[in-house]
């Protein structure tokens, strides 16, 4: 091999002004999905606080529904209504779920993950909706559920005050969880039927 035909690498030195395309390199990386509307600029900066509060209402409906589990005591001859249902539990893995989704949309946003957690707040919302006409029919079914079959009125009271206590709570989360679910759900889709310019 003759020396002359041999290539020798040349290398180009640019200003930091001068920019050439030809040159630059082409990093391709995944594509980030953003929405053109402000509110969900306005909802991303609180993706983790949501996700991590939809989690807690699903470890708090799953904790009541095992203290639900522990009624079935003499002289209560069944179970509440609510965990006949099965809400606490079925209720905390949806609520679990999309709490998960928006604190992975948060640190990685993409079109099929905003998608997936679209879905996900939209179930969740259907559980918090069917958990609170379950609640609500709870409390009609078993207003007299224990005091019904206890015989001290002391004891009825205080496990009256506790059951109501938590029926309470089970439904303040579901409302909660609602809001949060359909505010992320709705918020998140794309408005293609109009311009979004003029929003921003």
């Amino acid at each position: 091999m003759d020396s002359n035909t041999a290539r020798n690498p040349v290398f180009l030195v640019f200003p930091p002004e001068v920019t050439v395309p030809e040159f630059q390199s082409k990093d391709y990386r995944t594509t980030a999905y953003e929405s053109s509307i402000p509110f969900p600029k306005l909802l991303a900066t609180k993706l983790k606080i949501f996700g991590t509060i939809q989690i807690l209402f699903g470890l708090m409906n799953f904790s009541f529904g095992v203290i639900f589990l522990f009624t079935f005591e003499a002289p209560y001859p069944r179970y509440p209504f609510i965990f006949v249902t099965g809400y606490p539990f079925w209720s905390s893995i949806l609520f679990i779920n999309s709490g998960a989704f928006l604190i992975a949309l948060e640190r990685k946003t993409t079109e099929t993950l905003v998608k997936m957690n679209r879905s996900m707040n939209c179930f969740s919302a259907l559980a918090a909706i069917a958990g609170i006409i379950l609640l609500a029919f709870g409390f009609i079914v078993d207003q007299n559920y224990l005091c019904g079959f206890s015989g001290e009125v002391i004891e009825c009271k205080a496990v009256t005050a506790l059951f109501i206590g938590i029926l309470t709570m089970l439904m303040a989360f579901s409302i909660i969880e609602l809001l949060i679910s359909m505010s992320f759900a709705i918020l998140t889709r794309p408005f293609d039927c109009c311009d979004c310019e003029e929003w921003c």
